[in-house]
């Protein structure tokens, strides 16, 4: 924790049914000193895609769903870019990262649109491969599943958390957003390394996509989790999800298409909204999470009886402390030798920064000095639009350029000719890159070209021509 200035971390291991390790480690809120304890709630992140699986499962179970049925089927409304998508997409496809589609995560990140907004949008994002092309991460697919079982059957996917996974496995106190996290007498405050300091971040409220990612919960309350998918779906003698999709969601349905780069393990691939792998030789059923100041990891051994779950409150691609301390844990659960894996993974980490480096100052060579904006400054100002992505505004403050774009707030410096630099930092990283403004025919600005996909190409807004 103390090499990677992680303030926080909570940890929590099952073996053959029984609760082997659960401890907290370090502060959950480091200004008061308050300890992390095993009850200490945290974001669980992407760790929330199973449990809308989970969901999902058992509409099957009860005949309301079918895993192999159009999602169209359910919902008439569906439509991708991709007509053929549209038409072929299979329910099970949603969870699966099969859509053809990139993240497309500032769709839904930092902003006020809510989930119908969102699933009506979903037609106007550019795909980057064939549906069922390859694998891609992808959120909105996930956010487009639990509004689905929304639509079934009536009720908020929130609602239905608490009423079929949380209530029936004991996890009183976990939650579906933010906003319910505070008001908990145990939970962790979120933070960032930001210029190598420890720095605490607002929550970011992500319930506009929350079946893709907003669980709140405990290691002590997460462990109850990982033991139902143990025991094929039963808890306590009652059956929560039928054992056939208790082991669907651990069966691979999709090559990841990477090989890890150390040999212990195995080739990756994905199940229903889990990851699976083999680890040292064992079968490894896992996934992780992270947002804004909190990274998780969870995960299982199925053929061994192990499960891990660890807890953190720092986020950012410095934080590796959750899978670090999941494998150490497997080893020692496993009585293999354990594995140096900080020193490898520090390696990797600075390898990386090098990468990252040689990467701005090539950046940095491509600007052509001397050169100046087309136009004045007001000239570039007002609104742009984009039919997924919404509107962005520009201003100028202080002799400079800004933009507005839902809940970030960013300044534009000058870069060269007509392109800007986005000048963002902390939780307005996200945010980032060069920004271009194009001219029409006639000379004026008409639109503006944002990289918000590193997948694809830049977006272009185009210039809204307000009513005079």
């Amino acid at each position: 924790m103390e090499e990677w200035h992680v303030p926080g971390v909570a940890v929590g291991a099952i073996k053959d049914g029984a609760v082997v390790l659960l401890e907290g480690y370090g502060y959950r809120d480091l200004e008061s000193k308050l300890p992390v304890t095993p009850r200490t709630l945290m974001a669980i992140g992407s760790n929330s895609k199973s449990f809308t699986v989970v969901l999902m499962a058992q509409l099957v179970d009860n005949g309301q769903l079918d895993w192999d049925a159009p999602v169209r089927d359910f919902l008439p409304s569906f439509r991708l870019h991709d007509d053929y998508a549209t038409s072929n997409m299979r329910v099970r496809d949603l969870v699966t990262h099969v859509s053809g589609l990139p993240r497309h995560d500032l769709l839904w990140y930092g902003r006020s649109l809510d989930r119908q907004a969102l699933f009506d949008r979903l037609k106007y994002l550019e795909p980057t491969t064939s549906f069922r092309g390859r694998w891609q991460y992808q959120n909105l697919m996930f956010m487009t599943a639990g509004y689905l079982v929304e639509r079934i059957t009536g009720h908020s996917w929130d609602a239905l958390i608490d009423e079929r996974i949380f209530t029936p496995l004991g996890m009183t106190r976990s939650n579906t957003s933010v906003t319910v996290m505070p008001q908990s007498d145990d939970f962790a405050y979120p933070y960032l390394l930001l210029d190598g300091e420890l720095t605490r971040v607002p929550f970011r409220n992500i319930d506009n996509v929350g079946p893709a990612g907003s669980i709140n919960s405990s290691v002590e309350e997460m462990l109850s989790y990982i033991q139902l998918h143990l025991d094929s779906g039963v808890v306590a003698g009652d059956t929560i999800l039928s054992e056939r999709n208790a082991v669907l969601m651990q069966t691979a349905q999709s090559a990841v298409g990477s090989q890890d780069q150390y040999p212990e393990i195995g080739p990756a691939t994905y199940a229903l909204g889990l990851g699976v792998t083999t680890y040292r030789g064992h079968k490894q059923v896992s996934h992780g999470g992270g947002i804004d100041g909190f990274i998780s990891a969870i995960g299982w051994l199925p053929n061994d009886g192990i499960g891990v779950m660890v807890l953190s409150n720092m986020s950012g691609e410095a934080n590796p402390v959750p899978t670090l301390i999941q494998r150490r844990v497997f080893d020692e659960l496993l009585a293999l030798e354990p594995i140096d894996w900080s020193a490898r993974v520090r390696k990797d980490y600075e390898d990386g920064r090098q990468r990252q480096e040689e990467e701005r100052n090539k950046r940095a060579a491509e600007r052509i000095a001397g050169t100046s904006p087309s136009h004045a400054l007001d000239a570039f100002t007002g609104a742009y639009e984009h039919p997924a992505y919404g509107r962005m505004e520009v201003t100028v403050r202080d002799s400079a350029l800004q933009l507005r774009y839902d809940q970030f707030e960013v300044d534009l410096e000058h870069y060269h000719y007509d392109v800007f630099e986005v000048k963002g930092s902390g939780p307005d990283a996200a945010l980032a890159g060069r920004v271009q403004f194009l001219m029409a025919v006639d000379g004026k600005i008409d639109r503006l070209a944002a990289p918000l996909e590193p997948a694809l190409d830049p977006i272009v807004f185009r210039r809204v021509q307000e009513e005079k």
